[in-house]
């Protein structure tokens, strides 16, 4: 795969973190970043570690890096992080109010009996 069209290929995280903490010092970045590393105690070596295992707020640090240093920004991601609708609401929404039919009593024709020729 090439890296051809990534503005972040050969620039680690640790030199992302660091200039960015040069630049908007670690109050103002806790303010543009809402996330406890910043905000609490912090330093690079947590920031790190927190930011490796946390893809949307690395996500959020490296889209901060690529607009301060004006380099192109990626496209929008499909967001795959939305909550998944509850088996509640997929049942509310599938249960349609109908009426028993009066000849329910009465076989009906197979599926597809013309088909198969059962009928």
């Amino acid at each position: 795969m090439t890296q051809a069209n990534n503005p972040l290929h050969g620039i680690k995280l640790e030199t992302i973190v660091t200039e960015l903490v040069e630049k908007y010092g670690w109050e103002q970045l806790g303010s543009r970043i809402n996330i406890q590393c910043f905000k609490d105690n912090p330093s690079v070596k947590s920031s790190l570690k927190f930011l490796r295992k946390t893809p949307w707020a690395r996500d959020k640090v490296e889209y901060l890096y690529l607009k301060a240093n004006k380099l192109p920004l990626p496209p929008p991601k499909d967001n795959s992080r939305k909550p998944a609708v509850s088996p509640k609401a997929v049942t509310a929404r599938k249960t349609p109010t109908t009426k028993v039919s009066e000849q329910s009593d009465k076989p009906s024709k197979p599926v597809n009996a013309d088909i198969w020729g059962n009928g």
